[in-house]
Parts: C-alpha cells; sequence; structure tokens
C-alpha cells in the first residue's frame, strides 16, 4: 500500500513539474514577445513606415520620446541580443507551440535588422535585401519572357499599333465615373463581405470607414487600427477602372487584410495571449503573407468567371457602363496579371542600379500596360518601398501553391490565423 502511494506521489510531482517548466518557458517567451514589441515601437518612433498596426497594450509604448540621433547600433544590438535569447529558448523547450512562436519572433528580428540598416542608408542588392526583409527572393525572368507574353496580347486585342495603346484603348471603355466610385467600390465590398461570411464567423462589431485620397504611391491600403476596425483607403487622383472595385475590395476588405488582422487579433492576441502579434511590422516576412493572402483572396471570394459575371450584372450598370467587350477584357487582364512580375524587374534593376530610370518608365508601360502617370507613381512606389513589390505576385504564388486545390478556404483561413512562416510557404 505504502509504495502504491509512493508511486503516485512521484507521478504526480512528475506531472506537476513538467506544468511548471511548460509555464515557466511560456513565461520566458511571454518577456521576450514584449521585448520585441518594444523594440519594433522604439524603431518606429524614427521609421515612420515601420509600424503598420499596432494593438497591444499601452504599457509596451516607448516611455521616453524619441532622441534626435537614430541609434542605429543599440537597435542593431538589441536585434542580436534578443534573437540569441529566442533563439536559445526555442533549443530546449518541449513545447511545439513554444517553439514555433520564438522561431517566427526570430524572422521578424531579422527583418528588423535590415530595416534598420536600410533606414540608415546601409543598402545591400535587390534579391539580398528581400531575403532578410521576406524570407524569400523573387525568381527572376529576362525581357523576352515579358516579350512571349505581350505578343500573346498582341494576338487577343483587336486594331494596330503598340500593345499598350491597344490595351489602353479597351481598358479606358470601363473607367469608372468619379460621382459613381464610392457606390460601385460600396457594391462590391459589401458582396466581397458576404462571401467571406459564408466560410468565417467574423467579430459581431467588425466594421471599416472607407476614404478616398490624393497623392499616395498606392492604389489602396488599409489602416488597421485593432479592435476589429479598418480604415479602407483608396487613391483617386488617377483613373479607376471597373475590376480594381472588386480587386481592392477583396484585397483591402475581404477576405483580405481587415479580415486577416482581425483574426490575427481574435485568435492568438485575445485568446491566447500572443502579444507579439499586436505589432505588424510592413518590412518583415509577414508582408509576404498579408499581400499574398490578400491578392489571393480575389480568386478565391470571385472564383471562375464569377468576377466577370458580377462585374456586368451589378458594377457596370451602377457605373454606367457598357458591358460591351467585357469577356475580351478580362482575358486581357489575365494575361497582365502575369506581365507583373516585370515590375520585380523594373524593382530590381533600380535597387542594383542596372536600369536607369527612363528604362524603367519604358518597362512599366511596355510591360506591365500602365498610362505613363500610373508608371510614374509605380517608380515613386518602388523607391519608397524597395523591394517590397514581390510581395505582391510572388507572394500571391506562393500562397496558392500552399493552398493547393482542395478545402480552399479551410486552408485559406488557417494561414489567416497562425503564425505561419515564409519558410512554410515556400516547402
Amino acid at each position: 500500500m505504502q509504495a502504491r502511494f509512493l508511486f503516485a506521489a512521484i507521478i504526480l510531482f512528475a506531472s506537476c513539474n513538467g506544468n511548471t517548466e511548460k509555464q515557466t518557458e511560456k513565461q520566458k517567451l511571454n518577456a521576450l514577445a514584449e521585448k520585441y514589441v518594444r523594440l519594433g515601437l522604439t524603431i518606429g518612433q524614427y521609421d515612420s513606415s515601420f509600424v503598420d498596426a499596432y494593438y497591444g497594450p499601452d504599457s509596451l509604448k516607448p516611455k521616453t520620446p524619441k532622441g534626435e540621433i537614430f541609434p542605429k547600433d543599440s537597435l542593431l544590438a538589441s536585434v542580436d541580443i534578443l534573437k540569441a535569447e529566442l533563439g536559445s529558448l526555442a533549443d530546449h523547450v518541449e513545447n511545439d507551440t513554444t517553439r514555433t512562436r520564438a522561431n517566427w519572433i526570430i524572422q521578424q528580428l531579422t527583418a528588423f535588422g535590415r530595416r534598420i540598416k536600410i533606414f540608415s542608408g546601409e543598402l545591400k542588392p535587390f534579391d539580398e535585401e528581400s531575403l532578410e526583409l521576406f524570407g524569400v527572393t523573387a525568381p527572376v525572368y529576362p525581357e523576352a519572357h515579358f516579350k512571349t507574353l505581350i505578343a500573346t496580347l498582341d494576338s487577343l486585342l483587336p486594331g494596330k499599333g503598340p500593345v499598350p495603346d491597344k490595351f489602353q484603348k479597351l481598358a479606358n471603355k470601363f473607367i469608372i465615373p468619379q460621382d459613381k466610385l464610392d457606390t460601385v467600390f460600396k457594391t462590391a465590398i459589401a458582396e466581397a463581405r458576404k462571401r467571406t461570411l459564408e466560410h468565417y464567423q467574423l467579430p459581431a462589431h467588425e466594421t471599416f470607414s472607407l476614404e478616398y485620397v490624393t497623392g499616395k504611391s498606392w492604389s489602396g491600403y488599409n489602416w488597421y487600427k485593432g479592435n476589429y476596425n479598418s480604415l479602407i483607403q483608396i487613391s483617386a487622383d488617377l483613373q479607376i477602372f471597373i475590376e480594381k472595385a472588386i480587386d481592392l475590395g477583396c484585397h483591402e476588405g475581404y477576405p483580405g487584410h481587415h479580415v486577416y488582422n482581425m483574426l490575427l487579433e481574435k485568435n492568438l492576441y485575445h485568446d491566447k495571449g500572443w502579444v507579439e502579434i499586436s505589432l505588424y511590422p510592413l518590412f518583415s516576412p509577414q508582408s509576404l503573407i498579408a499581400e499574398g493572402s490578400a491578392n489571393y483572396g480575389i480568386e478565391l471570394a470571385f472564383p471562375g468567371t464569377e468576377k466577370n459575371i458580377f462585374t456586368r450584372t451589378a458594377l457596370l450598370p451602377l457605373a454606367g457602363l457598357d458591358s460591351t467587350n467585357l469577356d475580351l477584357y478580362f482575358k486581357a487582364l489575365s494575361i497582365k496579371g502575369e506581365l507583373n512580375y516585370s515590375r520585380n524587374e523594373v524593382a530590381r534593376g533600380l535597387l542594383n542600379g542596372s536600369m536607369t530610370e527612363e528604362e524603367a518608365l519604358r518597362w512599366l508601360m511596355e510591360y506591365t500596360l500602365l498610362n505613363k502617370e500610373s508608371a510614374i507613381k509605380s517608380i515613386s512606389f518602388i523607391r519608397n518601398n524597395r523591394s517590397y513589390v514581390i510581395n505582391y505576385n510572388y507572394g500571391l504564388d506562393l500562397v496558392k501553391k500552399y493552398i493547393g486545390d482542395s478545402a480552399r478556404w479551410e486552408k485559406f483561413g488557417f494561414l489567416l490565423s497562425n503564425p505561419v512562416t515564409t519558410a512554410d510557404l515556400a516547402k
């Protein structure tokens, strides 16, 4: 009898001791996660583009105003120390969740280091930079690849003359009138939201506000405010074509950035208490997933010809536009999507110094089919955001491969609700 009690006591002690060790590991990680957030917010005091969103506790925000000089060396030292502490923890923990969290933060910190150096003027070639910031390097395509696509487009579009001119002539039939912009966009976003709600239960009080702005280098932006609330801004200083209502509605809203940030906030920050999720650093591997999933969300919500159908039956009548040649336009847009990788080559050339701005403008107009105004804005975006452009096209391709052809909404929901790394996507 005494032996039984002794054995039971040993088992109970071992179990309690194991739970205590796991709890200690979690506590250590939580403390390091808070350091990570504090560090990111400190960098954000100097680099206004660094923090894309933060909805964590005020207690982690910097207590003192920024200094006059950017503390590059001390910030880099903090990055290295924190990476070493997290690496040591990840190497010795038994809990898989703790290890996953630690490794995710380490990858984010690698991007911290590169962004600190970029902000200080210490630059690297395009591919080296993108690897440190986003965890991947995008494939390289020669100009001949894009010429082949342009030739295909040339055979598709009616009329004579340069392909960009023929495409622009077709696209100009589908420009949303300025006074119809708000109605068309709100209708597209409402439809995207309805389709998303058929698959996901979103927080009851989730909401967004919509604004139209000018003077931006981007076409749309989601400013996530936390508490399941977003400000979606649409750049309206250039002409907006009809397909952009669905594209931006899905990308910035449902099931794109708005849903991505909400699911992370609810499932990881509120439900699990993972404070590291409350900070979204723009120039980090997280953006590869954010932009790639937001672009994938367009075809997820409107698969096959459903985007075409909804545009024809709902959006064009609201915009007061004729549907003649809409099918042809969407076929041309599909090829134009494949041409998007040419923007990577422009960014690679500009950042590496192997392409002049004049040559970059030619590439953007010939191979991305942008008019001159839009091409100039695209160069401005590249100058401001550098290798970030790979997140839209290569990120999309990686997400598409990760999701596969079955249970797409289920897999997409997992991607949006868990600390998936770019290494996971690239496997």
